[in-house]
């Protein structure tokens, strides 16, 4: 779904949908929060304490990413979202990615965790911040997570 927003936020070569971008950008704020607030909590948790060892790296790429959304949308600021969200999905997909060592640990709560994804509330949203200083600390969080700005 939020390869199909992005897609469509891009279409028309002149500009960027703004709503089609705004609904992006929800969703993926969004989809964040969960990772971050329960799927990784609960597999530390359930791990005796211990995180994921792919928690780091996944924290990484979301601070790379929810740094993204600050800074109003280019085409070249979407090319960044683009790659990182490529290697990014590769890591939750991948044999023992997260997803995969999450379900080896979660088990028999995974009704109880889906449920709470399923009633997690929506993100609040701030306007984007047209000010260089936040794409600076936008590109300082890139950089810290491995990537570069386009």
């Amino acid at each position: 779904r939020l390869d199909g927003l992005l897609n469509r936020a891009l279409a028309d070569s002149e500009k960027i949908d703004d709503n089609a971008y705004a609904e992006f950008r929800r969703g993926l704020l969004k989809h964040i929060s969960i990772e971050e607030k329960i799927l990784l909590p609960a597999a530390q948790r359930l791990r005796g304490g211990t995180p994921l060892p792919i928690a780091a790296r996944i924290r990484l790429d979301h601070g790379a990413l929810v740094a993204l959304m600050v800074p109003p949308p280019t085409r070249k600021l979407v090319s960044t979202i683009r790659s990182i969200l490529t290697a990014h999905n590769e890591r939750e997909e991948e044999v023992d990615g997260l997803y995969e060592a999450s379900e080896s640990v979660i088990g028999k709560n995974v009704e109880e965790l889906l449920a709470m994804m399923q009633s997690a509330a929506d993100v609040p949203v701030l306007p984007h911040n047209p000010d260089p200083k936040a794409l600076d600390a936008t590109r300082r969080a890139v950089e810290r997570a491995g990537y570069r700005m386009e």
